[in-house]
């Protein structure tokens, strides 16, 4: 494990199972897991608690550590006048969720390593991200800034506590204080887009300068707003972005998959951390692209981002790891970075091409790539040193070449095969194994659409693998857990156990969904309609309406307030998701109750909604279903036949997003046909009346809740005609 393993004693984090807990477990600063333990210290002892959160990948909390946290100066302070609290924010989003709206009340602005100080009852009232050592350029140290702060605890108590009472006040207030509005319809989703437009970077993608983050969900309601619109640009603001970052140095060349950020405006320099849900994400998005213009570009990327998760980061049993680190050996980026004689040596007869394409330096590019990595270059530390990247698609790189298209991208493939080789040989950034329920929900449903799109049956045993990973081992008396690793059972259960919150339900049920409509497999709808239910029963206001974040609880978990969160951000929010969860599966099962329950919700965020759109794309996607043309379309027919499986590849190659799917099965020589057609009889309401016709394959295309007349489809008939019913031609 990177950083301070091996030093010192141990603290009570040596007692916990995050890896960035125990990477903390020999600092000299005597740190606490989250608990009531600490709390009660806290009021013991009379001292405020300081809370700093963070995550394995992240590369200022490993400065962070190095510089103060394994300095016993600073360990001395924070040892002896605050309670000091490690947290993992994917170990504990929802302790995380409240430390973020705290810094953004307190600041304007969060980010990790996130540091606040609470009084002993769990009021903030302090924040700030990296705190260096030593005060620089007007900026307090975390020496001074510590004996600062101990000074106003014991001199200015009243004063603390007032800020305190006031931001509580403040956050319980932002949390609680919503009432049902209007529905939001085409307006708001024309202001996103709107709002997307005027940030949008017309040169290289994205959405403002930089940094730079890959917002997905951005691009997956651009599309589906050109669906809707038939505006063009909208469709080429998509490309664009997705394009840029796939040629960027934000992209792994060699490994695949995506980096977390971009430091600067052109995708090209990242902070080299890769975190499982970016890729999920992603992948999503490059899918849906393929579907909608058919280009080859986007289905490589996404099969490129998947086989990356299944070679990296897949267990054993089949759950997906959370991330690795962007350090190796304590440098930030280096088993990504090249010199030009290892491109030399690792290429081989390719050198001269593989330098070209990818914009290798003798004397490095980072300098004059991006300023801010520029002080380090001078410094040495990455004097020398390139990131690969792609200026041009490689379509107008083969022409400045001379060489065809299928040609360039031999040479590059080719390439990459030697550069893979030879960096095998590095050491490897720390990989974190824990394996999250919301991550994975997330995983599995990218893997089960690109199996489904591109007729992949090793994607779709990755996600059902998955999936059932996560029924065996994190599904404890039908309630989620949060986190598993390495088959730690007191991690999952007792009163250790982390319990699921709302992003762990509402992914893993959007999982599930995805993972049904790929496969057909009742047993992946039911589980999803049952954790539907436990998520309304543990997670939904009855007053208002809309989820919260935390079910009540008390104890270890106990938090001074529930959240309800509509804003999309790195992730999207649960309620996003939940809400289109409860319209699909109103749409599949033919129940309207989940469909109330999505309106309530979207009535209840509207004012959200409505004075931020382009903070809630996940979010208007959903309402973009919800204000249709929906369709479901019941395919009833024997699964064995050509003409219905032609049926379904069509229906899955198009981009239709506003489409649910069941399959009746009719098979006449599969012995459990029967007992999957009774499951779903029990699911699905009125199935019995969708028949086959004449023994051919039908199709009932059905909106609002009215059918059409079936169409039959037989094996020599073009099944792509069937998109014709749905109204889905592309604009």
């Amino acid at each position: 494990m990177n950083g301070s393993g091996t030093r010192g004693k141990t603290n009570r984090l040596i007692m916990e199972k995050s890896p960035y807990l125990l990477r903390h477990a020999r600092n000299p600063v005597d740190w606490h897991p989250w608990s009531d333990e600490a709390f009660d210290r806290a009021r013991m002892e009379d001292k405020p608690v300081f809370i700093s959160s963070g995550y394995s990948a992240c590369h200022w909390c490993h400065v962070m550590e190095e510089e103060s946290y394994n300095d016993h100066e600073v360990a001395g302070i924070l040892n002896e006048a605050f309670i000091p609290v490690k947290v993992d924010r994917e170990e504990r989003p929802d302790v995380d969720s409240i430390c973020v709206a705290a810094s953004e009340l307190l600041t304007g602005t969060a980010g990790w390593p996130l540091n606040i100080l609470m009084t002993p009852d769990k009021k903030p009232f302090f924040a700030a991200t990296y705190i260096p050592k030593e005060s620089l350029y007007g900026r307090p140290g975390i020496i001074e800034l510590l004996r600062g702060m101990k000074d106003l605890w014991i001199r200015r108590r009243g004063d603390v506590i007032k800020s305190a009472d006031k931001v509580s006040s403040m956050l319980r207030k932002g949390a609680g204080d919503l009432s049902p509005g209007m529905l939001p319809g085409a307006i708001t989703i024309s202001a996103a887009y709107g709002e997307l437009t005027e940030n949008f970077d017309a040169v290289h993608g994205g959405f403002g300068q930089a940094p730079k983050f890959p917002v997905p969900h951005n691009v997956t309601f651009l599309l589906r707003y050109w669906m809707r619109t038939g505006n063009s640009a909208a469709l080429k603001m998509a490309e664009t972005t997705l394009t840029s970052m796939r040629l960027g140095g934000i992209y792994d060349h060699v490994g695949f998959g995506f980096h977390r950020y971009s430091t600067d405006r052109a995708w090209r320099v990242p902070h080299f951390e890769k975190m499982l849900y970016d890729q999920a994400l992603l992948a999503d998005a490059y899918i849906e692209a393929y579907q909608a213009t058919r280009k080859e570009f986007y289905a490589r990327t996404a099969r490129e981002i998947l086989s990356y998760v299944l070679r990296d980061m897949t267990s054993p049993g089949g759950g997906f790891y959370s991330a690795e680190d962007a350090d190796s050996e304590g440098v930030e980026g280096s088993f990504y970075l090249w010199g030009e004689k290892e491109i030399i040596e690792a290429a081989g007869g390719l050198a001269d091409f593989a330098i070209k394409a990818f914009n290798v330096r003798r004397e490095g590019n980072l300098s004059v790539e991006v300023g801010w990595l520029a002080g380090e270059a001078e410094g040495g530390a990455r004097r020398g040193n390139n990131i690969l990247y792609l200026a041009k698609p490689p379509a107008s790189l083969a022409m400045e070449s001379g060489v065809s298209t299928e040609e360039f991208e031999r040479r590059l493939e080719a390439i990459r095969r030697k550069l893979f080789s030879y960096r095998q040989g590095r050491a490897r950034p720390f990989r974190d194994d824990k394996i999250l329920t919301d991550w994975n929900g997330l995983t599995i449903a990218s893997l089960a659409k690109a199996g489904a799109v591109f007729e992949e049956g090793l994607f779709l045993d990755a996600a059902s693998s998955a999936a059932d990973f996560i029924l065996r081992n994190l599904l404890v008396e039908n309630r989620l857990l949060h986190c598993w690793r390495a088959g730690e059972a007191g991690w999952q259960t007792g009163e250790a156990a982390v319990e699921g919150n709302l992003n762990d339900y509402a992914f893993f049920i959007h999982g599930l969904i995805e993972l049904y409509e790929a496969t057909f497999e009742e047993v992946y709808l039911e589980r999803a309609l049952e954790l539907n239910g436990v998520m309304t029963k543990r997670f939904w206001d009855a007053g208002p309406g809309g989820f919260f974040f935390t079910a009540e609880s008390e104890g270890l978990s106990a938090l001074p307030f529930r959240q309800k969160e509509s804003m999309d951000g790195a992730l999207p929010s649960g309620n996003s998701v939940a809400v289109m969860n409860c319209l699909r599966l109103s749409a599949i099962t033919g129940d309207s109750v989940p469909a109330q329950m999505a309106e309530a919700a979207v009535r209840i965020f509207s004012g959200n909604l409505c004075r931020y759109p382009a903070g809630h794309t996940r979010f208007l996607s959903a309402v973009d279903f919800r204000l249709g043309p929906s369709y479901h379309v019941v395919v009833a027919g024997d699964s064995t036949k050509d003409s219905t499986r032609r049926v379904l590849a069509a229906l899955r190659a198009e981009f239709i997003p506003h489409t649910t799917v069941v399959l009746k099965p009719e098979d006449k020589d599969i012995p459990d046909s029967r007992p999957r057609l009774s499951s779903l009889k029990r699911i699905v309401r009125g199935i019995e009346a969708f028949k086959s016709i004449d023994n051919k394959t039908a199709v009932y295309v059905c909106a609002e809740g009215a059918c059409k007349e079936p169409v039959t489809i037989e094996a020599g008939v073009p099944a792509n005609e069937l998109i014709k019913l749905l109204g889905a031609a592309r604009p």
